[in-house]
Order: C-alpha cells, then sequence, then structure tokens
C-alpha cells in the first residue's frame, strides 16, 4: 500500500463536479426517493470519539480484514496514516476517485449508474417535456435581456448523459435568432465515460474530439456549434462581453459537504495549552463555552453487522456491512473553527438552538454559485459593464430557508444504503442550501439577483409543462403511449409526501434589476 496511501491523499484534494441524467424507465427510482431524510445516517446515536493521539486502530488488528471495494481498502490505509478524516474528503474520494470512484473510476464492467440497471433516475430521464422547458426558460430570459445576436454561451454542469443538454438544444432551434446568437457550448464533467457518451449524443458518434489544455473539443449536430468539455467551470473563460447561461441539474447535492455538532465545553484546568498538547488552541477555556466539532469518518470495528452497527429500517441490509462511520472530534478542527463562523446564518444557530445543534456546510456550493454570479452579473476579480446571462439550479433540499441536517444519503441499485457501505459502488447525495447559495452568489457579484426557490412542481407547471405535454400525448397517437407521457409529467409535479413536485427546488440568478422584473416560472411574465 505504499504506493496507494499518497494516491489516496491526492484524490482527496481534487474537486470534482458531479454528473447526473435519467432512466427510460419510470418506475426506477428517483434520486431523492420518497423522503427527504429516508436512508440518513443520524450523526448523533452512533458516536466514538477521536482526538488527536487516540482513536486510531491497530493497523495490525485490519491486516486480514476484507473491505468490500478496493475504494475502501484504499481509504482505510490513508486513515491510518492521517486518522480519521473529514466527511467531504470521504465524499469527494466515493464520488471521484480515479481508483473505484463511483463517477470515474467504475469498478464492474459496463456499468451504468442510471436507469433500470443502474442506482437511480432524474427528471430529464422522466420526461423530454423537463428539458425543453428549462431551454424555453433559456429563451424567456435571452427575449427579456435585449436579444443579444451574439456571444451567448450554454454551460451544464453535471450533465450526466448529455440528455438534458440535447432536449435544451433541440428546443432551442425551434428559435433561430437565439440559435444563431450561441457561441459555444461548454460541458463540465469528469468521467471519460460520461463525457463520451455525451459526446456521442450531441455530436454522434463518429464526430472526433480533440484535447487540449482548457479540454476536449468537438462539433455539435445543432448548428455546427462547437462544443468544449471541462473538468472544473474554472477552466471555462469569463469576458464581459459574455452572455453565459448556465443550468445546474441534479449537481449540488452530490457536493462533498462537512458536518458538525454543537457541544458545551467545560472550563479546562490549565488556561493554555501547553507545547505538546495537541488539542486546538481554541478547545482550551476557562469558563464554559459552546464550539462545533467536526464529524469525521473512520473504519468500523472488525467483524461488524448491520446489527452491530444498528443500521437503520429506513436503509437496505442487502449490502455488506459498513466499512466505515461517523465519529466526532474530541478538539477543534480548521474546518470547525471557520466553516460554523462562515454565514450569519450558521452563526445563530449557538443561540437559537443550543448544544446538540447539527449544521451541514458544503465550500463546493459557494464557490460554484460565486462563479455563475460572477459570470452573470460581474466582479472585482472579473468586472462586467452590463451584467448579462442567467442561471437555473434545480435540486432537491429545504425551500424555506433552513440550513439542511442529517441529509446524507446512499443509494445502490434504486434502494436506500448506508452511505459508508461498499464505497465507490454506493451513490452519495445530500440536501442542497439553497439559502447558502443564495447568500454566496448576492456577496459574490453586486450585479446579480435571486429569484426562488420554488416547488419544482409550481415552476413546471408555470412554465406550461401541461399544455406540452398534452400536445405530446395527441401526437403519440397510440393511447397507452400518451397515457405514459401522462405519467411521467405529472410524477415531476406530484406534491404528495416525498414528491418531485415538493421536494425539487428551482432558483435562479439573474442580472439585478432592482426586483422591477421577475422570471418566467418564478411568478413573471414573458418579456417580448
Amino acid at each position: 500500500m505504499k504506493s496507494a496511501v499518497p494516491r489516496a491523499l491526492r484524490n482527496a484534494r481534487r474537486i470534482f463536479p458531479r454528473a447526473s441524467t435519467r432512466s427510460s424507465s419510470l418506475s426506477s427510482l428517483p434520486r431523492l426517493g420518497n423522503n427527504r431524510l429516508s436512508g440518513t445516517t443520524t450523526l448523533t446515536s452512533q458516536h466514538r470519539n477521536f482526538s488527536a493521539t487516540t482513536g486510531l486502530r491497530d493497523i495490525d488488528e485490519d491486516k486480514d480484514r476484507k473491505w468490500s471495494t478496493p475504494l475502501a481498502k484504499q481509504l482505510a490505509a490513508a486513515i491510518e496514516l492521517t486518522g480519521p478524516i473529514p466527511l467531504a474528503s470521504f465524499m469527494r474520494m466515493c464520488l471521484t476517485s480515479d481508483i473505484g470512484g463511483y463517477y470515474t473510476g467504475a469498478i464492474e464492467k459496463d456499468r451504468d449508474q442510471f436507469g433500470l440497471k443502474g442506482d437511480f433516475v432524474t427528471s430529464p430521464e422522466i420526461s423530454q417535456v423537463f428539458g425543453e422547458l428549462i431551454g424555453v426558460w433559456f429563451l424567456t430570459e435571452w427575449l427579456a435581456q435585449e436579444r443579444q445576436s451574439r456571444g451567448v454561451e450554454l454551460i451544464e454542469v453535471g450533465p450526466g448523459r448529455g440528455t438534458l443538454m440535447n432536449d435544451v438544444l433541440r428546443t432551442i432551434q425551434s428559435f433561430p435568432a437565439m440559435a444563431n446568437s450561441i457561441d459555444a457550448i461548454y460541458m463540465v464533467e469528469a468521467s471519460p465515460e460520461l463525457r463520451m457518451a455525451q459526446k456521442n449524443l450531441l455530436c454522434g458518434e463518429d464526430a472526433p474530439m480533440t484535447e487540449s489544455k482548457v479540454g476536449y473539443h468537438s462539433v455539435c449536430k445543432y448548428n455546427a456549434l462547437p462544443i468544449v468539455w471541462t473538468e472544473t467551470i474554472k477552466s471555462i473563460p469569463i469576458a464581459p462581453q459574455k452572455m453565459p447561461f448556465i443550468v445546474a441539474h441534479e449537481f449540488f447535492d452530490a457536493l462533498p459537504i462537512h458536518t458538525f455538532e454543537l457541544v458545551s465545553v467545560p472550563a479546562s484546568k490549565s488556561e493554555a495549552p501547553s507545547s505538546t498538547d495537541n488539542s486546538s488552541p481554541s478547545s482550551k477555556t476557562t469558563t464554559p463555552t459552546l464550539q462545533w466539532r467536526e464529524m469525521l469518518v473512520s473504519p468500523t470495528p472488525p467483524g461488524s453487522t448491520h446489527e452491530s452497527l444498528k443500521t437503520p429500517a429506513t436503509q437496505s441490509r442487502e449490502t455488506p456491512p459498513p466499512d466505515f462511520q461517523l465519529t466526532r472530534a474530541t478538539s477543534s478542527t480548521r474546518h470547525s473553527l471557520y466553516l460554523p463562523e462562515s454565514s450569519p446564518r450558521f452563526r445563530a444557530l449557538k443561540s437559537t438552538v443550543g448544544p446538540g445543534a447539527l449544521l451541514e456546510v458544503c465550500p463546493d456550493a459557494s464557490l460554484y454559485a460565486s462563479d455563475f454570479a460572477a459570470r452573470i452579473g460581474g466582479s472585482p476579480q472579473h468586472p462586467k459593464p452590463k451584467p448579462s446571462g442567467a442561471a437555473l439550479i434545480l435540486d432537491y433540499g429545504p425551500g424555506d430557508g433552513t440550513i439542511p441536517t442529517n441529509s446524507l444519503r446512499g443509494i445502490r441499485k434504486h434502494r436506500r444504503v448506508s452511505p459508508f457501505a461498499e464505497p465507490g459502488l454506493t451513490d452519495l447525495s445530500v440536501d442542497v442550501d439553497f439559502a447558502g447559495i443564495a447568500e454566496s452568489a448576492t456577496k459574490a457579484s453586486e450585479g446579480v439577483e435571486v429569484h426562488g426557490p420554488v416547488a419544482q412542481g409550481d415552476f413546471l407547471e408555470l412554465m406550461g409543462i401541461r399544455e406540452r405535454a398534452e400536445v405530446l400525448a395527441k401526437r403519440a397517437g397510440e393511447e397507452e403511449k400518451g397515457r405514459a407521457v401522462e405519467k411521467a409529467w405529472r410524477r415531476l409535479v406530484d406534491r404528495g409526501p416525498g414528491g418531485m413536485g415538493k421536494v425539487y427546488q428551482a432558483l435562479a440568478i439573474l442580472p439585478e434589476n432592482g426586483g422591477r422584473r421577475r422570471p418566467v416560472g418564478f411568478g413573471g411574465d414573458v418579456v417580448q
């Protein structure tokens, strides 16, 4: 494992976006499931505490242990070297490690994460109308922003198989003026396999793909537009004359999170830490204080079973027992000292909730929201005389401004499983902090404003999903196909308990206009 451990540590620092796409089967399980908190890991029920010098298991203890996946073994080796790791590092490696990562290093032959044979289904795969309405939404924004004749960019983060972008482009082709204004299409994708699937759909299987310092290039079948694939949005140039239209569908839910618990720390006997004390200086106090403790990931004890680990009833026990579990640090970490203090919403938890408060923070979500805002409204680093463009984010999470807690979930073959079982084979996702995205966007650029979030069901119905679906049903000809069309769109707007129309939210980032105009789907009308 000499070479594996350093590679594990390098992979833990990589920041890659997540891809999502849809299934052709309407019976497949949505990524969220029927309950926003189903399949979560309760942070406060199975804690084991670790300090900087204790809690590392004896290396010989796990010498002959059989790990569920190669990635699990790699993670365990890294933890033996460094001690328990932040949940964000665990999530990043599980999803994007080049050795057995869920999206970037699949170890199963001909593996497909999506659809009936995969693990989950998303909205664009349920009905083509979803992507068509996203295309119409971009059209309405282009119309409202003076119909720029050139310089339009279409950007998607986490494009999956490319289905959503394909539906968007096909729809925009019906409006030649906008179609001709598009300069380029950018796809932010980390997975080589998914990049190729996107290229085959959007460009054709015979279309060549070339590589440059920026990323990968090909030519789209629609209007021969250039398509560029990058591994990070930072690789896409920011230019003041460009009008970016950005879509992020089920992307933010898979960005790594840090989790914390607020604890009451009794007064310390010593007023200051000694030179040999491994505790954080902030942990040493002369009066009782409230401090945040980070939740860390460590291996489960050898021989653990679902029963001994008390796997929740909401999670399937048909997988091997979890290889890892959450633990709570006994002293402050660098993340617990900074991240819970990064927003007034987080800081308020000390007074509104007190000891026992739980907190999830996603630094990557803030980075992406800030980037979107800078492209649209400009920033000190990238001045833009006239803000233009728009970003549309569709994902699941609380729409009332509350901070997500206990939302980590694992999904395997359309079932809820422990997020710590079979690393690399289990999809991981969390609830999105929409209020945090809005806060980051408006903080990053004075040239933007945020609308929403609104429930997906409300957004789609205001966009005309019912009317469009009725047209498709009539064109289907066969009664059975017509019923399938109706079943699909109703599933997208279902507002029942756990329904996709209720738990999924839509949020828009637009050029700042003093509240004079609301976008379509958020209470506004089409501007001619």
